[in-house]
């Protein structure tokens, strides 16, 4: 004798609409709570690649110091570490190559400012802003607070 048993239902794979909009809540407040942080942080983040590009450049005329025995005069610049600059002091032992490939920009567009002292350099950017001075974001950031 055989038996015929009804057929199983069989439950249809993939999701119900409570569990989608499960998930779209959960989206929903993950984003609501993630996106203002990570929002703020593009500031940070130019903030400490001016300060790495500074440390560079500091390198960069630090190995022209040692190969011409002074640094760049302020008129001669950043740009003596790309191309060989002409003028007082004449680098004796400039590196053909240069010492940078090239001179970049500030993260805010602005070119990083070299000046010549009796002691050494200053270098810095301006900050956001633009201008001397200045606090937070529009703060300088200088080598010498680095």
């Amino acid at each position: 004798m055989q038996y015929f048993y009804p057929a199983k239902r069989r439950r249809a794979a993939g999701f119900t609409l409570i569990e989608v909009l499960v998930v779209v809540v959960i989206l929903g407040i993950l984003g609501a709570v993630v996106v203002p942080q990570i929002m703020g942080r593009p500031d940070t983040a130019r903030i400490q690649a001016a300060q790495t590009d500074i440390r560079s450049l500091s390198a960069a005329l630090d190995v022209y110091r040692l190969d011409n025995f002074q640094y760049p005069s302020s008129e001669q610049g950043l740009e003596a570490l790309v191309t060989k600059p002409s003028g007082f002091p004449e680098p004796k032992n400039y590196n053909p190559e240069g010492y940078i490939k090239k001179l970049n920009t500030d993260p805010w567009g602005s070119p990083y400012v070299y000046e010549r002292n009796d002691v050494g350099f200053e270098l810095f950017s301006l900050g956001a802003d633009g201008q001397e001075g200045g606090e937070g974001l529009n703060g300088d950031i200088r080598l010498s607070d680095l």
